[in-house]
Parts: structure tokens; sequence; C-alpha cells
């Protein structure tokens, strides 16, 4: 158990943690709804295994029925023995073990998703979970991690998603110019965000508040917020290359109006995604 913290037992065993109750909740709920007929679910397992402390077993019996219930593998242990289990200083009396289950890019992409997020080659999993969290309160269809990108099973990515790795699809290791072409293929536009480029998002909010496109791309056709659109997001030292950039159908820098050099990762792409979140539920 201990060893599924680090990437190589992860990929060798194809399992990984998911700590803390508001973590092992969703991932139970994930579970129920994969396992009852006629929810849609595909039927696979989420959660293999539950290991909770008798506090923990106590303070939340709903969890525990529900993945007892729905034939989840379930142990109560003392808080010594979940202690050794994880990476975390004050574990919170609920580990759940889930397979490392990945979403297929051409599945997702079938789907005709309005919107998604790109992560290109982002290496801190804080950043990485809360970008996927964010990307799951905006509604997003989907998260894609390119090749070079933090694993998203790392037990800090799964924390800092809070829950949201259960919620939407995840696509990772695609190699970013593939990426960029199958979205754009399935009709998304793909809107790089970085602080030189040529478009301001307000510019574009603006103009999708009045039902008109803005802007223009490399192609000549113009930028609304309102229609399917895939966010890519860069490294967070370095930012997006320039194959990165020129690949994207335009360039979309979010204004700083106050004194701040720029915006980290996980805050611009909280921005641009509600952007266009709000963008498409106006023209809905």
């Amino acid at each position: 158990m201990r060893s599924l913290t680090g990437r190589p037992a992860r990929s060798r065993h194809g399992r990984f943690l998911a700590e803390g109750p508001q973590a092992v909740r969703e991932a139970v709920a994930a579970h129920v709804a994969a396992r009852t007929p006629g929810r849609g679910g595909r039927g696979a397992a989420v959660v293999l295994e539950l290991y909770a402390t008798d506090e923990a077993a106590r303070r939340y019996p709903g969890i525990v029925a529900d993945a007892v219930q729905h034939g989840v593998r379930t142990w109560t242990v003392t808080e010594e023995v979940l202690a050794a289990m994880t990476d975390t200083v004050t574990p919170q009396g609920l580990v759940a073990v889930c397979p490392t289950a990945t979403a297929d890019l051409e599945d997702v992409l079938a789907r005709r998703p309005r919107l998604v997020a790109v992560l290109d080659r982002v290496r801190d999993p804080g950043n990485a979970g809360t970008v996927l969290r964010a990307a799951d309160a905006a509604g997003a269809d989907a998260v894609v991690l390119t090749a070079g990108s933090v694993d998203v099973f790392n037990p800090k990515c799964v924390r800092s998603t809070a829950g949201s790795l259960f919620h939407l699809p995840v696509v990772v290791g695609v190699p970013l110019e593939h990426a960029v072409t199958a979205l754009q293929r399935a009709g998304c536009a793909v809107l790089a965000a970085d602080g030189t480029g040529a478009l301001d998002l307000d510019d574009l909010a603006d103009a999708a508040a009045t039902g008109a496109a803005a802007g223009g791309t490399a192609t000549g056709a113009r930028v609304d917020l309102a229609a399917p659109t895939a966010w890519l997001f860069g490294n967070e030292a370095a930012g997006l290359d320039d194959a990165g950039r020129a690949a994207a159908d335009a360039v979309v820098r979010v204004p700083l109006h106050g004194r701040a050099e720029s915006l980290n990762l996980a805050t611009a792409a909280v921005v641009c995604l509600y952007a266009s979140a709000r963008a498409q539920r106006r023209a809905r």
C-alpha cells in the first residue's frame, strides 16, 4: 500500500490511493453509479478496497455502507496502520484503493465535447489537481494531460482535485500535436492561454455577451467563446513553447488590470474556463 505513493508501483500495479473523506466519498459515489443498473455506469469498479479507522467508520457510516453494499472489500484498521499506508502527516481515517483508469481521447471526442482543458507539460501535482478541479466546477467535459505532464494519480494531485478526478474523463500521455489536431477535427477551437497573446480575454467575453465573435485567428476566423472550445495551458515555469502557440487557433492573454506581473497556471485556468462556461451558458 505504501509503495503506491510512488509512480513506479502505481504503474506496475495499475492502482492508486485516494485519501480523506472528500476524495473517498466521491470515489465511492462514482463506484456506486458505475455498479448501479440504469444509471449509465460502465460497470467497471472505481474502488477496489477501502480502509477505515474505527472513528472514521463512525463519522462517515454512509461512505462505508455504500462501499460494502456495492462489493468493495473493506477493512477496519488502526490509525498507526493507516498512517503507514499513506504519505500524509495526519491521515483523515479513510483510504481507498482505485484502479488507474484513464479515458481514451477518441472516445471523449466522439461525445462532441464543448469545453476541454489541455495541460501541456504541467509538472506540479498541486497545479494539475487544481486545474482539474476547476475544469470540473466550470462544467468541462474532459481534461487532457500531454506527454511529459505530471502523473495525475500522484497523491498530491489526487488530493488537490478534491474528488473531481472521479467526475470527468481524464486523458493522459497524448502528444500535444495529436491532441490539438484531434480536438480541432472534433469541432473545438483550440485557444492557447499565454501572456503574449494577441487577443484579450475580456474583449472575447464582451463580444460573447453581445452574441458577436471577436478577434481573429491565424486563418482569419473569428473567435467565439460560446462555441466548443479547448483551452491549452502550458508549463508553470516556461509556459507554452512556440510549437504549442503555433498549433492553437488563437493565443489569448488574461488581462492584468493591477500591478501583478502574471497569474499562476491554476488561477489563469480558472479565469479562462469560467469565461467559456459563462459564454456557453448564455448561448444555451
